[in-house]
C-alpha cells in the first residue's frame, strides 16, 4: 500500500515552471562614458583619499585604476579614476602646470597635490587629494607621467593664447579748412592777378646794378 501512495505522489524534481518575460529587450542600450575620444596613455591602480575640511581628516574616496587620458583632437590630458566594481567617477580633474605633486609625511609611494576644480561631483569642488601606490616605483612612474602631462597642456594653453590685441588706429577727424584759408587763396589770386608788380619790385635792384656798372 505504501508502495502505491509513493507511487502517486508528485515529484518536485519534475516541477520545472517556465515563465516568458512580460517586456522582451530586444536593443541593447548604449552607456557613453564621455572617454570613447580620448586615448590612455598611463594606468595603475590605487587608492585615492580626499580631505575634509569640515572635520580636518583624510577620508577615502575610492580604490581603482587612475588614468591619465589624452583627448585625440584637442591633446589635452586629464586625469581621471573610477572606484572598482561600481566604476564610479571619484577624480576627474584637468592637469594644469600650477598643480604640484606633494610627497606625503612618511610615505615614500604616496602623493598630495591640490584641484581648483574636480568633476567627479556636481558641481565641480576644490579639493585636496591624495594618491597612494602599491610601491615607490609605481609612485614614481606616476610623477613622471603627471608632470609630462603638464608640459603638454602648457604647451597647448600657450599655443592657443591669442594674440596681443592691436589698438585701433583712431580715426583721423575730417580736416576743415581753417577760418584763415579764404584769405590765402584771396592772396594767392591777388598774386597772381598782379604778376607785374612782383616783376616791377624785383626790377629796380637789377637797374641799379646795371646803373653802377655804367
Amino acid at each position: 500500500m505504501s508502495e502505491t501512495v509513493e507511487a502517486l505522489a508528485p515529484r518536485e524534481e519534475e516541477h520545472d515552471p517556465q515563465f516568458e518575460p512580460v517586456i522582451k529587450l530586444t536593443e541593447q542600450v548604449e552607456t557613453k562614458t564621455h572617454e570613447e575620444d580620448e586615448e590612455v596613455l598611463f594606468k595603475m591602480r590605487a587608492k585615492l583619499f580626499r580631505f575634509a575640511t569640515e572635520s580636518s581628516e583624510w577620508k577615502e574616496r575610492g580604490t581603482g585604476d587612475v588614468r591619465l587620458l589624452s583627448h585625440r583632437e584637442t591633446k589635452k590630458v586629464r586625469l581621471v579614476m573610477r572606484r572598482d566594481k561600481t566604476l564610479k567617477v571619484c577624480a576627474n580633474h584637468a592637469i594644469s602646470y600650477d598643480m604640484r605633486l606633494q610627497p606625503n609625511i612618511g610615505s615614500d609611494r604616496s602623493w598630495v597635490w591640490k584641484v581648483a576644480a574636480d568633476y567627479s561631483e556636481s558641481p565641480p569642488t576644490s579639493e585636496t587629494l591624495a594618491i597612494r601606490f602599491a610601491n615607490a616605483d609605481n609612485a614614481s612612474q606616476f610623477k613622471e607621467q603627471f608632470e609630462k602631462a603638464q608640459r603638454t597642456n602648457a604647451g597647448l594653453t600657450s599655443a592657443e593664447a591669442p594674440a596681443a590685441p592691436v589698438p585701433e588706429t583712431p580715426v583721423a577727424p575730417s580736416e576743415e579748412k581753417p577760418a584763415e584759408a579764404p584769405t590765402e587763396k584771396k592772396a594767392e589770386e591777388t598774386k597772381e592777378e598782379t604778376p607785374a608788380a612782383v616783376t616791377e619790385k624785383v626790377a629796380p635792384a637789377e637797374s641799379k646794378e646795371e646803373a653802377k656798372e655804367e
